[in-house]
């Protein structure tokens, strides 16, 4: 008998189990809606839940809070963002919605996303840096090199 068996395994260890919830989370705080399993979305809707409990009464031990169950991008707009928002609402700050039954594995699909949407006029903005605009600060920085293919043209370089 299983007694006080507490949460979903999803035959995943530990390690494994909380990187997925790290990563939904995450993705749920930053894109405001995520597709995923049925069940992964209840397991998850209290792991926000809370998160969203603890970002609500902001300012340092909030964040130092959040930081080990959110990625850096998500605790600033958790905390910018989302916390506010929910800051007269007392819980129930996720819904699930079901969208019907995945085609390949016939598993049950859903949409889990905030209760109350975002301000049009309030945009957290994220600190990516593209690999694109490295590079073409890379390459601004740089100054072109002459090289020389043969012999014969290292000696009229020299010589001139």
């Amino acid at each position: 008998m299983k007694k006080q068996v507490f949460g979903r395994k999803f035959k995943r260890d530990t390690g494994e189990r909380t990187a997925l919830f790290k990563g939904l989370a995450s993705s749920l705080v930053l894109k405001e809606r995520i597709r995923t399993t049925e069940e992964k979305a209840k397991a998850i809707k209290g792991y926000a839940d809370r998160l969203v409990t603890k970002a609500k009464k902001g300012g340092l031990p909030a964040m130092q809070q959040l930081q080990p169950y959110l990625s850096s991008d998500a605790v600033k707009k958790m905390l910018a963002d989302i916390g506010p928002r929910f800051a007269a609402r007392n819980g129930g700050y996720t819904r699930i919605i079901k969208i019907g039954e995945r085609v390949s594995d016939n598993a049950s699909m859903v949409y889990i996303e905030w209760v109350e949407k975002a301000k049009p006029g309030v945009v957290v903005e994220t600190a990516k840096k593209t690999a694109r605009s490295t590079k073409q600060k890379d390459t601004k920085e740089k100054k072109p090199v002459k090289k020389a293919t043969t012999k014969k043209q290292e000696k009229k370089t020299k010589e001139t």
